[in-house]
């Protein structure tokens, strides 16, 4: 068995740093986030076309020595539970895999990282853990859950990053500085630039993002808790985030 899936990219430089690797994009979300921009992944109608497994197979076969692996995206990944059985149907092609996931489901991820099924996670820290966080993603949110996302990745050894949209109606630079502190001592803290263009909610479409300038300097805030942080897109940024906790 397989989750159904919604999208594929055969291959791009974009999602994995360092890497060449096709992406699959499965359906349903436990949260709201205003600016999604994955809306056609929420709430799929009963019957909508799903793209066969075997077909993405047949691709990534065809690109063998060239992908190097597979990013598992959404919508939320872990909601589906024949996911470990799609990812050992890409580990059993020789294939790394990067896991995205909102750490909503800590035992899905324990599992995942027990079996050796991921090579790489990207986790978003929607807001500071406090009564904000389910105000952002718009649903009911157990922190405690998030948190123990967060120790997994920090105390295991698969590498990883934390990664926060910037989403200005509700986030600050107090916001930055008190999600670094619940991510203290990550390897990597990377900062998203939020998009107006078609979000979930079309009333942010006049909502202006915060500026390079705004983004660098947040970024200057968490790099007193992170090993790494910078701004997704701007490699300058780097240079002023590098810290040490």
């Amino acid at each position: 068995m397989s989750p159904p899936i919604r999208g594929f990219v055969a291959n791009t430089l974009l999602d994995w740093e360092g890497r060449l690797a096709a992406i699959v994009f499965l359906p349903g979300c436990n949260y709201r986030c205003r600016f999604c921009h994955a809306q056609y992944l929420l709430d799929p109608p009963d019957g909508a076309e799903s793209i066969p497994l075997d077909a993405v197979m047949a691709s990534l076969r065809r690109q063998r020595g060239w992908v190097d692996g597979v990013v598992v995206s959404g919508g939320e990944p872990t909601l589906h539970p024949d996911l470990p059985e799609m990812i050992q149907a890409f580990r059993d092609e020789g294939l790394l895999v990067k896991l995205d996931t909102n750490g909503s489901k800590p035992d899905v991820l324990e599992k995942l990282l027990l079996m050796g099924l991921v090579d790489y996670v990207a986790m978003d820290v929607k807001a500071p853990l406090d009564e904000k966080y389910s105000l952002v993603a718009r649903a009911p949110v157990k922190l405690d859950a998030i948190r123990r996302s967060i120790e997994l990745l920090i105390s295991g050894t698969v590498e990883y990053e934390f990664r926060t949209t910037m989403y200005p109606v509700d986030l600050d630079d107090a916001d930055v500085e008190r999600i670094a502190l619940a991510i203290r001592g990550a390897r990597l803290f990377y900062l998203q630039s939020f998009r107006p263009a078609n979000t979930l909610d079309p009333d942010l479409a006049d909502v202006r993002p915060y500026t390079s300038l705004q983004l660098r300097e947040f970024c200057r805030i968490a790099s007193k808790y992170v090993r790494r942080c910078a701004v997704r897109g701007d490699q300058a940024s780097e240079i002023v985030a590098a810290g040490a906790v």
